[in-house]
């Protein structure tokens, strides 16, 4: 489980493609942190260490994460934020993340608004359904406060703290995010169907 405070950003500095999927490495601060087997979210998608050294770490994607992601169209020398998961004793100072990626979005328009830079993010319906305004959402791992939503995506509004220590900070329109809706939501869809 992760909380979706980004902990580095790292660089994917090597990218092995094969039928069965792809290795990505990663060069990051927390390489020293991990153990071969540790879990580790990537642009919000929880990945398995297995390779590490003491700048870098690797770790495998599968087809499917590949296809559901936006790991599929990474390149080498992209930023990706990285975060370790939440220990037992841990902060939980953004909000319940899995790493398991719902779906993907793509980045409709960005804007200024005072310090801030508004990332406005179109999606499909159905993972909107499950967006709520003020409700929490992970775009990319980073856990974000939704600040508007609608039948055709969401705002999110990013501090200078956000801009600078995550990959959305550069962000663009047309650039394609991975999509973590809250969990709860799910939950609850799930409980009022059952029940009827």
């Amino acid at each position: 489980m992760f909380t979706g405070l980004i902990e580095d950003l790292g660089e994917l500095v090597e990218l092995e493609r094969n039928e069965l999927g792809a290795r990505l490495t990663i060069r990051s601060a927390l390489a020293g942190q991990l153990s071969e087997g540790d879990s580790v979210a990537v642009n919000g998608v929880c990945l398995t260490a297995t390779e590490i050294s003491d700048e870098s770490f690797s770790a495998d994607a599968i087809n499917e994460t590949l296809s559901r992601s936006s790991l599929g169209d990474a390149q080498l020398g992209s930023p990706l934020n990285l975060e370790l998961p939440v220990r037992a004793n841990g902060h939980l100072g953004g909000h319940i993340v899995q790493g398991h990626i719902d779906g993907v979005g793509s980045v409709a328009a960005t804007r200024e608004d005072g310090i801030a830079l508004v990332v406005t993010v179109a999606a499909a319906p159905e993972l909107l359904r499950y967006v709520a305004e003020k409700g929490s959402i992970a775009v990319d791992g980073v856990s974000l406060t939704v600040a508007r939503v609608d039948d055709q995506g969401f705002d999110v509004w990013l501090i200078p703290e956000t801009t600078q220590r995550t990959n959305l900070g550069g962000t663009a329109a047309g650039r394609t995010v991975n999509l973590e809706v809250d969990i709860l939501a799910k939950y609850v869809e799930r409980l009022l169907a059952t029940s009827q």
